[in-house]
């Protein structure tokens, strides 16, 4: 269960009607972390099904029978226990919410079936119920930090709940999962392909962190957002959508009625138009950007320098970096286009052959200096 439990630390915090008390700047300040905490729900949370979870994250079935007194007893004793005159009952399956897997009432619960439940129990107070910034108890407000990026990937398939059964093995193999849901995309499916009723988000996260978790950072918007969903590949301009001072209501999400066509990655940007007094806040949502490689995508990678190269450039006009379009800015993003036998981007790019090239793509180069062309980003 220890697994399970870590990644469930990606799901926190779990609900926005859950509070505790706010220790957030004591913590920044150098106060003593070691304070009680008071912990309240209110009726919205209790009245919702799944803590605002897509799903129940743990069902467990939970054995009917015991041999001796304990639940899951050692190899010696298990091969010294007849089990062939124990009549065999029915399990009990027992579902868990984000709640109450945050406030350790799954732990308790399974605590007579599970050696382990205790001490993680005792990790879950130690290190997170009594930390001020990782408690999942309090919906986590805005860093005191004048600039944050929250950049993501979505629209893929990630897990949101599992399904366990006892094993019949001793200690530590007790469990194993039978079955998993996942959110696609706005739905929710089990390991074997059947729809599963729930309350799916807008979209899925990034095969490892559900979109309930990455998305928590668009609660930490301005009162009026700007919204701007590009092609992550270069483009002139003709397939951008735009939405401007869109009314935020402090916590909540924010859902852009955008199209997609099926073929295209896209990047939605989500930037303050109206920002809270000394900061600034953009969130970048990237199609299909898988968690563990999305330090590798290029359209990350041109974006981030851009927004750098914007923010320390002297005349910048605005508070982020255009969107309006997306060119070539270095020679390796010139290529040879063969339906027109020529280089792409002919506006900015051109065929100048260099001694060592060796296909008509490498012989494809700026026109211009790089500089100049940043020019139109300012």
């Amino acid at each position: 269960m220890f697994n399970t439990f870590g990644s469930s630390i990606w799901m926190l915090p779990f609900s926005k009607y859950c509070t505790t008390d706010n220790l957030y700047r004591r913590h920044f300040s150098g106060g003593n972390r070691k304070y009680h905490h008071a912990y309240h729900c209110n009726e919205h949370e209790l009245k919702s099904k799944y803590s605002g979870w897509p799903t129940n994250i743990i069902n467990i079935e939970v054995p009917s029978i015991r041999a001796g007194n304990e639940v899951y007893p050692s190899v010696v004793e298990t091969a010294q226990t007849n089990l062939s005159g124990m009549e065999c009952g029915y399990p009990t399956q027992l579902s868990f919410s984000a709640r109450e897997v945050s406030d350790g009432t799954f732990f308790k619960a399974i605590k007579n079936y599970d050696p382990d439940s205790e001490r993680l129990f005792h990790l879950l107070k130690k290190s997170y119920h009594d930390d001020p910034i990782l408690n999942p108890l309090t919906p986590w407000e805005r860093p005191p930090l004048k600039n944050i990026f929250c950049i993501y990937g979505v629209d893929s398939k990630t897990e949101v709940g599992y399904y366990f059964a006892p094993s019949g093995k001793p200690y530590p193999d007790n469990w194993i999962i039978t079955d998993v849901i996942y959110e696609i995309e706005g739905s929710l499916y089990s390991r074997s392909g059947n729809l599963v009723e729930g309350n799916p988000g807008a979209t899925s996260g990034d095969e490892t962190v559900p979109y309930h978790s990455l998305s928590w950072c668009k609660n930490w918007l301005g009162p009026k957002v700007n919204i701007t969903r590009t092609p992550q590949s270069e483009h002139d301009g003709s397939d951008v959508q735009v939405h401007q001072n869109i009314e935020h209501q402090h916590g909540e999400d924010i859902i852009p009625n955008m199209t997609k066509l099926p073929t295209m990655k896209y990047i939605t940007y989500y930037e303050d138009s109206e920002s809270f007094p000394g900061t600034r806040t953009a969130v970048w949502e990237l199609d299909k950007a898988n968690h563990r490689n999305i330090v590798r995508s290029p359209a990350l990678m041109r974006e981030l320098w851009l927004e750098m190269w914007h923010d320390i450039h002297p005349d910048k006009k605005f508070n982020f970096v255009t969107k309006a379009k997306r060119g070539p800015l270095r020679d390796e993003d010139c290529y040879w286009d063969y339906g027109k036998a020529r280089c792409a981007w002919s506006e900015h790019c051109e065929y100048r052959y260099v001694f060592g090239d060796v296909h008509l793509g490498q012989s494809c180069r700026l026109k211009c200096s790089t500089s100049h062309l940043l020019s139109h980003y300012v």
